[in-house]
Protein backbone atom coordinates (compact mmCIF):
# COMPACT_ATOMS: atom_id res chain seq x y z
CA UNK A 1 0.00 0.00 0.00
CA UNK A 2 3.13 2.46 0.70
CA UNK A 3 4.64 1.40 -2.04
CA UNK A 4 1.05 2.84 -4.52
CA UNK A 5 1.32 5.81 -2.38
CA UNK A 6 4.64 6.97 -2.93
CA UNK A 7 4.39 5.80 -6.35
CA UNK A 8 1.08 7.54 -7.54
CA UNK A 9 2.45 10.96 -5.04
CA UNK A 10 5.96 10.69 -7.56
CA UNK A 11 3.63 10.47 -10.76
CA UNK A 12 1.62 13.12 -10.07
CA UNK A 13 4.73 15.33 -9.18
CA UNK A 14 6.32 14.56 -12.05
CA UNK A 15 3.04 15.42 -14.24
CA UNK A 16 3.01 18.77 -12.44
CA UNK A 17 6.78 19.70 -12.62
CA UNK A 18 6.70 18.69 -16.51
CA UNK A 19 3.58 20.75 -16.56
CA UNK A 20 5.44 23.53 -14.80
CA UNK A 21 8.86 23.44 -16.46
CA UNK A 22 6.80 22.44 -20.00
CA UNK A 23 5.17 26.05 -20.21
CA UNK A 24 8.94 27.25 -22.08
CA UNK A 25 9.10 24.67 -24.47
CA UNK A 26 7.23 24.96 -27.51
CA UNK A 27 4.49 22.73 -28.95
CA UNK A 28 6.62 22.25 -32.24
CA UNK A 29 9.93 20.60 -29.86
CA UNK A 30 7.25 18.46 -27.66
CA UNK A 31 5.79 17.39 -30.96
CA UNK A 32 8.50 14.50 -31.37
CA UNK A 33 7.91 13.47 -28.15
CA UNK A 34 4.64 12.63 -28.71
CA UNK A 35 5.16 10.84 -31.89
CA UNK A 36 7.98 8.81 -29.85
CA UNK A 37 5.29 8.01 -27.63
CA UNK A 38 2.95 7.24 -30.31
CA UNK A 39 5.89 4.55 -31.85
CA UNK A 40 6.69 3.22 -28.77
CA UNK A 41 2.80 2.27 -27.82
CA UNK A 42 2.54 0.78 -31.73
CA UNK A 43 4.93 -1.14 -31.43
CA UNK A 44 4.08 -2.52 -27.77
CA UNK A 45 0.60 -2.97 -29.70
CA UNK A 46 1.94 -5.05 -32.18
CA UNK A 47 4.60 -7.36 -30.34
CA UNK A 48 1.87 -8.45 -27.41
CA UNK A 49 -0.66 -8.84 -30.12
CA UNK A 50 1.62 -11.14 -31.74
CA UNK A 51 2.42 -12.76 -28.83
CA UNK A 52 -1.35 -13.60 -27.93
CA UNK A 53 -1.78 -14.94 -31.85
CA UNK A 54 1.34 -17.29 -31.04
CA UNK A 55 1.15 -18.70 -27.49
CA UNK A 56 -3.25 -18.78 -27.03
CA UNK A 57 -4.12 -18.94 -30.78
CA UNK A 58 -7.11 -20.96 -29.76
CA UNK A 59 -8.37 -18.63 -26.67
CA UNK A 60 -8.23 -16.36 -29.13
CA UNK A 61 -10.94 -18.28 -31.47
CA UNK A 62 -12.86 -18.61 -28.49
CA UNK A 63 -12.76 -15.12 -27.53
CA UNK A 64 -15.08 -14.40 -30.77
CA UNK A 65 -17.76 -17.02 -30.60
CA UNK A 66 -20.34 -16.95 -28.01
CA UNK A 67 -20.02 -18.03 -24.48
CA UNK A 68 -22.06 -20.66 -23.33
CA UNK A 69 -20.11 -22.21 -20.08
CA UNK A 70 -18.93 -19.99 -17.06
CA UNK A 71 -15.92 -21.59 -16.17
CA UNK A 72 -13.01 -20.01 -13.94
CA UNK A 73 -11.05 -17.01 -16.00
CA UNK A 74 -7.72 -17.21 -16.59
CA UNK A 75 -4.62 -14.77 -16.01
CA UNK A 76 -2.54 -15.19 -18.82
CA UNK A 77 -4.21 -13.88 -21.17
CA UNK A 78 -4.99 -11.30 -18.97
CA UNK A 79 -1.12 -10.25 -18.60
CA UNK A 80 -0.68 -9.85 -22.23
CA UNK A 81 -4.45 -7.79 -22.76
CA UNK A 82 -3.07 -5.17 -19.86
CA UNK A 83 -0.61 -3.64 -22.00
CA UNK A 84 -2.63 -4.19 -25.85
CA UNK A 85 -5.51 -1.88 -23.69
CA UNK A 86 -3.17 0.85 -22.08
CA UNK A 87 -1.28 0.97 -25.78
CA UNK A 88 -4.47 1.50 -27.03
CA UNK A 89 -5.37 4.24 -24.83
CA UNK A 90 -1.93 5.74 -25.19
CA UNK A 91 -2.32 5.64 -29.41
CA UNK A 92 -5.85 7.38 -28.94
CA UNK A 93 -4.87 9.93 -26.91
CA UNK A 94 -1.89 10.88 -28.96
CA UNK A 95 -3.96 11.14 -31.76
CA UNK A 96 -6.78 12.95 -30.73
CA UNK A 97 -4.07 15.58 -29.75
CA UNK A 98 -2.41 15.13 -33.22
CA UNK A 99 -5.90 16.54 -34.64
CA UNK A 100 -6.95 18.80 -31.78
CA UNK A 101 -3.22 20.82 -31.03
CA UNK A 102 -2.94 22.59 -35.13
CA UNK A 103 -6.68 23.27 -34.70
CA UNK A 104 -6.11 24.91 -31.25
CA UNK A 105 -2.94 26.94 -32.94
CA UNK A 106 -5.40 28.47 -35.57
CA UNK A 107 -7.75 30.12 -32.24
CA UNK A 108 -6.96 32.30 -29.70
CA UNK A 109 -6.55 31.15 -26.26
CA UNK A 110 -8.63 32.35 -23.17
CA UNK A 111 -5.76 32.25 -21.24
CA UNK A 112 -1.73 32.33 -22.05
CA UNK A 113 0.09 30.42 -24.21
CA UNK A 114 2.50 29.30 -21.55
CA UNK A 115 -0.49 27.67 -19.76
CA UNK A 116 -1.28 25.79 -22.90
CA UNK A 117 2.28 24.68 -23.41
CA UNK A 118 2.22 23.40 -20.04
CA UNK A 119 -0.28 21.63 -20.08
CA UNK A 120 0.74 19.84 -23.14
CA UNK A 121 4.22 18.70 -21.73
CA UNK A 122 2.01 17.32 -17.97
CA UNK A 123 0.25 15.52 -20.33
CA UNK A 124 3.29 14.16 -22.00
CA UNK A 125 4.77 13.65 -19.04
CA UNK A 126 1.98 11.43 -17.80
CA UNK A 127 1.61 9.86 -21.00
CA UNK A 128 5.48 8.65 -20.92
CA UNK A 129 4.91 7.65 -17.45
CA UNK A 130 1.77 5.56 -18.67
CA UNK A 131 3.83 4.16 -21.09
CA UNK A 132 6.79 2.99 -19.05
CA UNK A 133 4.16 1.00 -16.74
CA UNK A 134 2.94 -0.33 -19.81
CA UNK A 135 6.47 -1.45 -21.07
CA UNK A 136 7.32 -3.02 -17.07
CA UNK A 137 3.79 -4.84 -17.79
CA UNK A 138 5.21 -6.77 -20.68
CA UNK A 139 8.05 -7.96 -18.83
CA UNK A 140 5.05 -9.87 -16.25
CA UNK A 141 4.21 -12.47 -19.56
CA UNK A 142 7.77 -12.97 -19.97
CA UNK A 143 9.03 -13.78 -16.62
CA UNK A 144 6.14 -16.09 -16.14
CA UNK A 145 7.13 -17.87 -19.11
CA UNK A 146 10.70 -18.05 -17.91
CA UNK A 147 9.57 -19.48 -15.05
CA UNK A 148 7.13 -22.29 -16.60
CA UNK A 149 10.42 -23.26 -18.60
CA UNK A 150 12.53 -23.01 -15.98
CA UNK A 151 10.48 -24.88 -13.65
CA UNK A 152 10.24 -27.75 -17.04
CA UNK A 153 13.96 -27.63 -17.01
CA UNK A 154 14.07 -28.74 -13.50
CA UNK A 155 11.67 -31.41 -13.86
CA UNK A 156 13.25 -32.67 -17.09
CA UNK A 157 16.70 -32.81 -15.02
CA UNK A 158 15.28 -34.50 -12.21
CA UNK A 159 13.75 -37.14 -14.29
CA UNK A 160 16.80 -37.71 -15.82
CA UNK A 161 18.66 -37.93 -12.79
CA UNK A 162 16.13 -40.64 -11.73
CA UNK A 163 16.96 -42.69 -14.55
CA UNK A 164 20.07 -42.58 -14.44
CA UNK A 165 20.13 -44.17 -10.85
CA UNK A 166 17.24 -46.77 -12.05
CA UNK A 167 19.91 -47.93 -14.93
CA UNK A 168 22.68 -48.61 -12.60
CA UNK A 169 23.47 -52.07 -12.38
CA UNK A 170 22.79 -53.54 -8.78
CA UNK A 171 25.87 -55.47 -7.19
Amino acid sequence: MLRRVIGWTLAVAAVLAGAWFGRKVPFAEQWPMYEGLRTTAAIIFGVIGAWLAIIYPERLKLSFKPANHTGPKETGVGQLFSPVVNSTLILGAILVIGVAAPIAKKYPMPFDIEWCRGISYGVLVALTLFQLWTVLLTLVPASTIKSFVDHEDGAKRALESLTVLNQKPKP
